[in-house]
């Protein structure tokens, strides 16, 4: 699979892909549908919504006490325990009869999975947040839900029509129930095994992720820029200047409000769209992608600074930051990730130091090679190309390196040692 003279390296490779990829692949995916609501269910919804985001807040907030106190958080089944309290309490009763009492359940394993993450050093996400009413408002059934042809069985809801636009293929195993903007949705998370994935292809392709360009091929071709939010950030910025216009919690507020948040969607489907067209294409094609480990919510921070200590370049910052997640690098990355590991193929991740900088040809590295945004040109050698190819055939060529030269040849040396393993995104990282 890849032009090595490094033996050791190459019966490590093989060994890995015999073990990883040469075996059945248990995979998890989501079918979203649109739900044939009427005003009782949606009425219903936002009960049950309304209950869960109570639950979360009230639980939170206990924790959050706790911590500040130094103390430990409570577990899962402490907080479950003042949940069957609190649903024989007076002044919350209403979570008796307002949701499923497994969707409340439910609620309390999300935020214990949210709290976890935060305090994991390896790889540490930010601490939860109160929610909001009427944001991002939701509720799951882990189980009791059924599902026969369009219509979907909700336990305390009913039966409701949806607009099956594909088949289901695998085990229903959860579903969620979501709005965006004024319509409900529902999420259905299956399981199915797929046997053997071997992907279709062998080539190999380095990935240079960009504003100017949204990527750039190691062969010289690129993917352009979409900048959906560049495109509609005035109309966005029209309508919510009307808003600031009106009377707070008017109807004509609420309608305001509405329209703004379709604007929103539109954005985000756009992108997300482009984002699963070229993802792939690109999956299908090639079995290995090289990326860059890139840190966007590094990359994109802002350079306002304190009042103490300003920062310098602020609006062009704003500027560079608000291109950076127009893009939708980590979405991008994400959606490749699974996608490749369903076919058999995998991402390798690369340090993203001197990409720019290394000339393909000599391996020299210099500042000066890459005196503009667009043209590379080695001082040392004199190779001249687009400066983005250069840096994706530089990241395919790390990408290899990783692969033949990296961990593996390491753990080669010692019999007792285990192949390197993918994680469970299928992602490669040494």
């Amino acid at each position: 699979m890849l032009k090595t003279q490094c033996l050791p390296c190459l019966i490590s490779l093989d060994l890995f892909i015999d073990q990883f990829y040469n075996k059945a692949v248990l995979i998890r995916k989501a079918y979203r549908y649109r739900l044939k609501t009427k005003p009782k269910h949606e009425a219903k919804f936002r009960q049950f919504a309304g209950s869960c985001r109570f639950v979360w807040n009230k639980s939170l907030a206990l924790q959050k006490e706790l911590l500040a106190k130094g103390e430990r958080c409570l577990s899962y089944c402490k907080l479950a325990g003042l949940l069957k309290q609190w649903k024989s309490q007076p002044e919350t009763l209403f979570l008796n009869e307002a949701a499923h009492s497994q969707s409340l359940q439910q609620t309390l394993k999300s935020l214990m999975r949210a709290i976890y993450d935060a305090f994991d050093k390896s790889n540490p996400k930010h601490f939860p947040v109160f929610k909001k009413k009427g944001v991002h408002d939701s509720f799951c059934y882990p189980q009791g839900f059924k599902i026969n042809g369009n219509a979907v069985y909700l336990p305390k809801i009913g039966w409701i029509p949806f607009y099956k636009s594909r088949a289901i293929e695998g085990e229903p195993k959860n579903i969620t129930v979501s709005r965006r903007a004024e319509h409900w949705y529902i999420s259905i998370q299956v399981e199915l095994e797929v046997p053997n994935p071997v992907h279709p292809s062998t080539s190999s392709v380095g990935l240079d992720m960009g504003i100017a360009h949204f990527a750039a091929f190691d062969d010289g071709t690129f993917i352009e820029a979409l900048n959906v939010f560049r495109k509609l950030e005035d109309a966005l910025a029209r309508q919510q200047r009307k808003l600031s216009g009106m009377v707070k919690f008017s109807k004509n507020w609420f309608k305001q409000k509405a329209k703004i948040a379709r604007l929103h969607i539109r954005i985000a489907d756009t992108r997300n769209d482009f984002l699963h067209k070229h993802s792939t294409a690109i999956s299908k094609n090639h079995a290995l992608v090289m990326l860059e480990a890139l840190k966007v919510s590094n990359m994109s921070a802002s350079a306002k600074g304190t009042i103490e200590a300003p920062g310098k370049n602020v609006k062009a910052k704003s500027g560079l930051n608000k291109a950076i997640l127009d893009q939708g690098w980590s979405e991008f990355r994400r959606i490749l990730e699974y996608k490749l590991l369903w076919r058999g193929g995998m991402v390798v991740e690369v340090p993203p130091q001197h990409t720019s900088q290394k000339c393909p040809v000599c391996h020299f590295i210099s500042a000066g090679n890459r005196k503009s945004q667009a043209v590379f040109r080695c001082i040392d050698c004199g190779y001249t190309a687009n400066a983005d190819t250069v840096a994706a055939m530089n990241i395919k060529a790390a990408g290899h390196a990783v692969l033949a030269c990296g961990e593996m040849a390491q753990q080669c040396r010692s019999v007792k040692q285990e192949p390197p393993r993918a994680n469970g995104s299928g992602i490669l990282s040494l």
